[in-house]
């Protein structure tokens, strides 16, 4: 499906740049977008080799166990039949903590690992398990109590105090979170539920 939407957006942007006669602009965008291409993938490269070994450190010295033990009590209840040690429990709490901490280098390896672990106790299905839908909002949908990224960038730009945005990034972050977990949740049953009456 994406493919045809990227062909379409390309034949729209080569036609509405010969129509108004600047194919020179779209030909120059092309070339810059690649290039930014290129530079993007080898920076997220970096990244996810740096992060994926601080994670391969952290499980072999025990750390992540040690979070996976604080987050439980809330981690139970979202993905009730994980086990509390098991692999894809201690990668979705670290995955949690650098989204915590607003990490997002971070916590893209960690989320892909995370997701690996989850499909393997899906039995490696076609079909996203409720664990997998309920992590992928918990990812997406994050609380950060230090927007690290924004912070930066609104610094670069001249903020004279980037975290004046923190009251309204962590109550936005909440409320989003609530929002999703409630509506995967409400999802998974009816989903079972449909599912149960099928058979």
């Amino acid at each position: 499906m994406m493919k045809w939407i990227f062909t379409v957006m390309i034949a729209v942007s080569v036609l509405f740049g010969v129509l108004n006669d600047r194919i020179g602009d779209v030909s120059n965008a092309a070339l810059e977008g690649g290039s930014t291409a290129v530079t993007l993938v080898i920076t997220l490269t970096g990244a996810i080799c740096l992060w994926s070994g601080i994670m391969k450190v952290a499980e072999d010295s025990g750390l992540t166990g040690l979070i996976a033990r604080l987050f439980f009590p809330l981690t139970r209840r979202l993905f009730p039949g994980l086990k509390k040690g098991s692999k894809a429990m201690r990668a979705i709490c670290m995955n949690m903590t650098a989204n915590l901490l607003g990490l997002g280098n971070a916590a893209t390896p960690l989320g892909l690992e995370a997701m690996r672990c989850l499909k393997e106790e899906n039995k490696n299905s076609g079909t996203a398990s409720n664990h997998m839908v309920t992590f992928v909002v918990l990812n997406t949908a994050s609380i950060q109590l230090i927007p690290t990224t924004v912070s930066m960038l609104r610094l670069n730009h001249g903020a004279a105090n980037p975290l004046d945005i923190l009251p309204a990034v962590l109550f936005t972050s909440v409320i989003s979170l609530a929002v999703g977990l409630l509506t995967a949740k409400l999802l998974g049953r009816v989903w079972r539920r449909e599912r149960t009456q099928s058979m």
